[in-house]
């Protein structure tokens, strides 16, 4: 596979880009082919803003997608995006490796999921979730969390860590088309020991040797649903009542 690899991490020692280094030797070391997005190394800029379109279809008013609609089409969207966009549209699987901040994405990567998730081009009208711009590739988010694994769950006091994600994994990963696996998490990450801290990183590497093996987690399909996007009522079974004698 061609793997693209974002990451977000303002800390070149971190822990984090330490998991990510680990996780790019392991999938080369498999065969696959590794592109590296690092957003804190490249500067990369979070901010969508009109000088993003080199063309305007309106000078007098930002309508921030459909402008992304008509540069995508035309070839005018701006240097920064067009190469990440490009990175996206030729790679079999994403691999976002970030921090969680506040329940969320870094702002540097929420800002590149704004400004290369083009409109137009990976989802409009009825063209998302399984009818995604995206459909046929995979997404897989690996995190490092301060939080104890026992803190999420149905009854813990946050939740499904699933739920807690649901933005990202089902709102917009899989709502562009994308087959999303299950999640890596390092929970405690900073709290926790040097030893303890290489049975993750070993952990991750079995992890993502198995990534062929692992089922994609379930989502709502646009088939359930009619054209008002209501959910299909089951179609009642007629039942052969057995003559009587």
């Amino acid at each position: 596979m061609k793997i693209l690899v974002v990451s977000a991490h303002p800390e070149p020692k971190s822990f984090n880009t330490a998991m990510r280094d680990e996780g790019i030797a392991t999938l080369r070391e498999a065969g696959h082919e590794v592109v590296l997005s690092d957003l804190y190394a490249m500067d990369f800029d979070p901010v969508a803003r009109a000088s993003d379109f080199q063309e305007r279809s309106d000078g007098n008013y930002l309508n921030y997608a459909l402008e992304q609609r008509r540069n995508m089409e035309n070839g005018t969207l701006s240097p920064d995006i067009k190469d990440e966009l490009e990175k996206v549209l030729e790679c079999d699987m994403l691999l976002l490796n970030f921090p969680v901040f506040w329940f969320s994405v870094p702002a540097i990567m929420k800002g590149w999921i704004d400004r290369v998730f083009v409109s137009g081009k990976m989802y409009g009208g009825r063209r998302f979730y399984d009818r995604g711009g995206l459909r046929g590739k995979k997404a897989l988010v690996a995190v490092t969390i301060g939080s104890r694994q026992h803190m999420f769950g149905e009854d813990a006091i946050h939740g499904p860590f699933g739920e807690m994600f649901r933005h990202l994994l089902q709102g917009t990963l899989h709502y562009v088309g994308f087959d999303v696996l299950p999640p890596y998490i390092a929970w405690h990450v900073p709290y926790i020991s040097h030893e303890e801290r290489g049975d993750i990183l070993r952990s991750y590497r079995r992890y993502l040797q198995s990534i062929d093996q692992l089922r994609p987690i379930e989502f709502p399909s646009l088939n359930d649903f009619d054209e008002l996007l209501r959910p299909v009522q089951p179609t009642p079974v007629a039942i052969m009542e057995t003559p009587a004698d």
